[in-house]
Formats: C-alpha cells, sequence, structure tokens
C-alpha cells in the first residue's frame, strides 16, 4: 500500500480523520506494543457509528480479524478489514479507559489522559461533536474469554511495525487513540505500561 501523508496519533493522544468510501487506510503499530482504540462515525450523520454490539451478532465471535466487516449501529457495512500482519485477534469487548475508570483504579490526580477524552478532542479538531461514546474496535489488544466466560488481558504478542489496512464501505469519520492504559493490573500496553506513538496514511 503506497500512502499518502503519515498521520501521527500522539502516545495518550488521539487523532481523527475523514474517510470517503472506497479509501484504505493502514494503521502502523510502529513500537509493536500499543493498543489503539478505533471509533468511525458515519459521515455526515454522527448518530450513526460503527458498533461492537451490532458487529458481533454477525461475525458471532468476540475478534475481529482479516476480512471481517465492522457494522454500524444501523447495520451499514463501514470498515474491512483487508490486511492484517499482527496476527492479533483485536478485541470487540472493552470499553474505552475513561477518567472514572481510572478513578476506580486509585488513580485520580493528577487527571490520567483517558481514549474516551481523546475521542471527543480528536473530533473536536476537525470542528465535529459526537452525539454519544460508542464503546471502540480495540485494535492491536489481546484481550482472552476463557471456556467459563471470564475475560482476561493479555501481554501485547504484536511485532514493531505490524499492522492493519481498513477499507472505507461509506463515507466516514475514523478516530483513533493510542491507548494510555499504564495501570499495572492490566498490561495491555507492554509489562512496563509504556504508551508510545503510531501512525497512519490513508490513499
Amino acid at each position: 500500500m503506497a500512502g499518502g501523508k503519515q498521520e501521527t496519533v500522539r502516545a495518550r493522544h488521539g487523532k481523527a480523520a475523514r474517510m470517503k468510501a472506497g479509501q484504505r487506510l493502514k494503521l502502523v503499530n510502529t513500537s509493536g506494543l500499543q493498543v489503539v482504540d478505533c471509533w468511525a462515525f458515519c459521515d455526515p450523520n454522527l448518530a450513526e457509528f460503527m458498533s461492537m454490539e451490532h458487529t458481533r451478532i454477525p461475525l458471532g465471535n468476540v475478534y475481529a480479524r482479516k476480512g471481517d466487516t465492522l457494522l454500524s449501529n444501523r447495520y451499514r457495512k463501514m470498515l474491512t478489514i483487508e490486511e492484517d500482519t499482527s496476527g492479533g485477534a483485536h478485541d470487540t469487548l472493552v470499553a474505552a479507559c475513561s477518567p472514572e475508570l481510572y478513578r476506580e483504579h486509585g488513580v485520580a490526580s493528577p487527571p490520567h489522559r483517558a481514549c474516551s477524552e481523546n475521542l471527543r478532542e480528536a473530533m473536536a479538531e476537525l470542528g465535529l461533536t459526537i452525539p454519544e461514546q460508542p464503546s471502540p474496535f480495540n485494535i492491536f489488544q489481546h484481550s482472552i474469554v476463557d471456556a467459563g466466560g471470564k475475560i482476561s488481558h493479555t501481554l501485547p504478542k504484536n511485532k514493531p511495525g505490524c499492522s492493519v489496512v481498513l477499507r472505507a464501505q461509506c463515507d466516514l469519520v475514523i478516530a483513533f487513540s493510542a491507548c494510555p492504559w499504564d495501570v499495572p493490573i492490566y498490561p495491555v500496553n507492554g509489562p512496563g505500561g509504556q504508551i508510545n506513538d503510531c501512525h497512519f496514511t490513508i490513499e
């Protein structure tokens, strides 16, 4: 994928961009250790958005993989995973981290950056306000569900420079957050909780 201008999702921050139907986006996990929360909203109707709850019905699975299509809350096709060099099964279960979640784990002061706030900031940079906060598609996140239904969040298994290519199935606004989670109870961003930049290009 030749790609266009490279955009950076800064560590602990978010970034949003518009995509036209048919365009492809390549998201690169530069460090290999970074979870990236992803959202998509139909453009211009932001009340229709990518929904993990609706996507899991046709998938019949809690993970999204190469070849899978992610749906909106009105069952519209929004993004298809065309390529994936991470070798992972990307999480569709876990909500975005938020100030409230950090407080639950004893991180209240100083204020901690959160994916939920990163989404709002990223959309605001495009002059947009989201009507509600959907659950994200957690790219590169390894959440394991055992036979009894217990969920565990394991260390990343991705290699530096691994990537995912997403094709837009409709005009949309896509948003990412380089997840700032660094609380040891869930080591989703590596054993040391190091938060890293990631990059994307659209063509």
